[in-house]
């Protein structure tokens, strides 16, 4: 075994010694220490400022990326997770107002009168549980999204700095051949890029 491990490893040696030695030499390398992007000036502080607008008021980084279409998004996020928590807030308010009055012997809205719900003093205390832990995930939520369209205008600042290439070319074409050992029909995919 130990004779076909170092069998083994010199054939490898050899494969990168010989790949090694045939790379070819290049003379003319000539390395600019300066980035160059045509008909377009880097401003380093444009994720920043996006960033920050972001911070102040909601979607305005987004407007200052020119990206009007993500401001809508960003508000109805916004909209909807601050709905729940307030939706939440509201009901687990009423359950625990509701519990206390039932703990203290008092009439309150869960206690049948009036053709209402009866609910017991368990239901109320899992209720009222129920409606914190959801007020306060809806609170973690929309504190995650206003931190994320933040980190998104930051994000989209930098991207839009990047040289694209606007003439790529995307080729995906099925394939059918036979195979000449087999004599079977062979199918695949061919995928091409073209700059």
């Amino acid at each position: 075994m130990n004779s076909k491990f170092i069998s083994l490893f010199s054939i490898c040696l050899f494969i990168s010694i010989s790949s090694a030695f045939s790379q070819q030499k290049i003379d003319d390398l000539i390395i600019s220490d300066s980035l160059q992007v045509a008909g377009q000036d880097i401003d380093p502080l444009a994720p920043a400022r996006a960033a920050f607008y972001s911070a102040v008021l909601p979607g305005l980084g987004q407007a200052y990326n020119k990206k009007y279409w993500k401001i809508p998004i960003v508000y109805a996020a916004l909209g909807v997770s601050t709905y729940a928590y307030i939706y939440n807030n509201d009901n687990y308010t009423r359950a625990r107002d509701a519990f206390k009055l039932e703990k203290a012997g008092k009439p309150h809205e869960f206690d049948g009168s009036n053709g209402g719900v009866v609910l017991s003093e368990e239901t109320l205390e899992r209720v009222q549980k129920t409606y914190k832990e959801d007020r306060d995930l809806s609170l973690l939520i929309t504190v995650g999204i206003y931190a994320l369209q933040i980190v998104e205008a930051s994000v989209n600042a930098h991207l839009m700095q990047l040289n694209t290439i606007d003439d790529i070319d995307i080729t995906f074409r099925p394939t059918f051949h036979i195979d000449p050992i087999s004599h079977k029909s062979v199918a695949g995919v061919s995928l091409s890029l073209g700059f």
